[in-house]
């Protein structure tokens, strides 16, 4: 048994939908769970369309057209008019326009899964029905009845036990019978509320799948042709790992590597489950495998770029020391503001951290963090980490930068920069 999983790029078009048709034909025979991301950059068009509500901004209609027309014009190159998808598609986009017709709620992670989960929902009613239209078995799955979490919106928590009974209970009598589609990223709570798993979280749907269902393995299908030691959107130089351990890959996710959302690994890890990075360009190259036992060969050290970073600057109102007692406040309210630290320092005054920026969750941290500290920050920068790193790339990557904070240790070297 196998679980594909798909993200935005490979179905950005009908192109892409009828490519992804091919690679799942390609593998006649197998019984195949298929995980699929929204299309194209709708999740980014849908956070635009969330904070437009939230904000009541007059272009609120405008984006929520431009993502409509978006999927009808793939519809189009995809159907004939009159098929069944066009409703089913235009009877998921109501569910948004359900949701802005009322007054915001005060909780905007609530109404941000609420909203900008119609992208998954939209793209896997795509790709079921081109499934079934070109002779290839299929049933859509609601992932939501399936993956239970609690109410974290935005990094639904996986309730382990409900989620493995759920799906073992349907999936595997379903792919005796035919391909089965679902949404990644998605999660559902005990009151039917919708919870997305964080962002690009649709590999960790698909490792869920696979490792609930004892998967033979897991594929991603990307745009690049495996897990590249940098992003090629920022290095030209890059090269492309045959193999990595899951610690490597755990690790490199850590860190911020784009290729894999973070959770995805650990439960394949634990049911020993190896995760194949394939292009969807050409589904016959061998791509990356992450796997038990896998021999790491570095001969350039794995680089990984995070953009729209924050550094904050805390100290205590009256200059005392910062002790255990304002550190473990300060976590507290990270915690409270689910707003992860990438890289941190302590200074006898001071502790700085550098963060993800996110406007609703770092206006409210700011605003609890100054109840209690003195808060200086810079904003739109970028966190480099080198993995394997050496004095020379080290020196490479920070030449003709300002390095605004740097830590180093024998394996990885963190600089933030502006």
């Amino acid at each position: 048994m196998l679980v594909f999983k798909f993200g935005g790029a490979s179905v950005k078009d009908a192109a892409g939908v009828i490519n992804l048709g091919k690679v799942v034909n390609s593998y006649a025979g197998n019984k195949i769970l298929v995980v699929v991301s929204a299309m194209g950059k709708t999740t980014n068009a849908l956070e635009r369309l969330t904070t437009a509500y939230v904000n009541q901004q007059d272009d609120l209609n405008q984006i929520f057209d431009e993502i409509k027309e978006y999927h009808y014009s793939i519809l189009s190159s995809l159907f004939a008019p009159g098929h069944s998808v066009y409703d089913e598609v235009a009877n998921t986009f109501v569910e948004i326009d359900w949701a802005i017709e009322d007054e915001p709620h005060d909780d905007f992670d609530f109404i941000y899964d609420q909203i900008v989960s119609i992208g998954e929902l939209v793209s896997t009613r795509i790709v079921n029905a081109w499934f079934n239209q070109e002779g290839i078995a299929s049933k859509c799955l609601d992932v939501r009845s399936y993956i239970h979490t609690d109410n974290t919106y935005r990094e639904g928590v996986v309730d382990w036990d409900k989620t493995r009974e759920s799906i073992q209970k349907d999936v595997p009598a379903l792919l005796e019978k035919s391909i089965v589609v679902t949404q990644g990223f998605l999660g559902g709570t005990s009151e039917n509320f919708t919870t997305t798993l964080g962002r690009e979280g649709s590999d960790y749907t698909a490792s869920i799948f696979a490792n609930c269902l004892g998967a033979e393995s897991v594929t991603t299908w990307k745009d690049v042709p495996g897990i590249l030691n940098a992003d090629p959107k920022y290095f030209t130089d890059t090269i492309k790992f045959d193999e990595l351990s899951y610690q490597e890959a755990i690790e490199m996710t850590y860190y911020g590597a784009s290729v894999i959302h973070p959770k995805t690994i650990k439960p394949l890890q634990n049911a020993k489950i190896p995760l194949l990075v394939k292009p969807f360009s050409d589904p016959s190259a061998p791509g990356t495998i992450i796997r038990e036992g896998a021999v790491n060969a570095f001969t350039k050290p794995v680089i990984i770029v995070k953009q729209k970073q924050v550094l904050l600057s805390i100290s205590t109102n009256d200059y005392s020391f910062i002790s255990e007692v304002h550190l473990s406040e300060i976590f507290g309210v990270f915690a409270e503001n689910q707003v992860k630290v990438n890289l941190m320092q302590t200074s006898a005054l001071s502790f700085t951290a550098c963060i993800d920026y996110s406007l609703d969750r770092f206006t409210k941290l700011l605003a609890t963090l100054k109840q209690s500290f003195k808060v200086k920050y810079n904003d739109e920068l970028t966190l480099i980490t080198l993995r394997h790193y050496t004095d020379s790339s080290l020196l490479e990557i920070t030449s003709g930068k300002t390095v605004l904070m740097k830590q180093t240790n024998r394996n990885t070297a963190q600089v933030v920069i502006k």
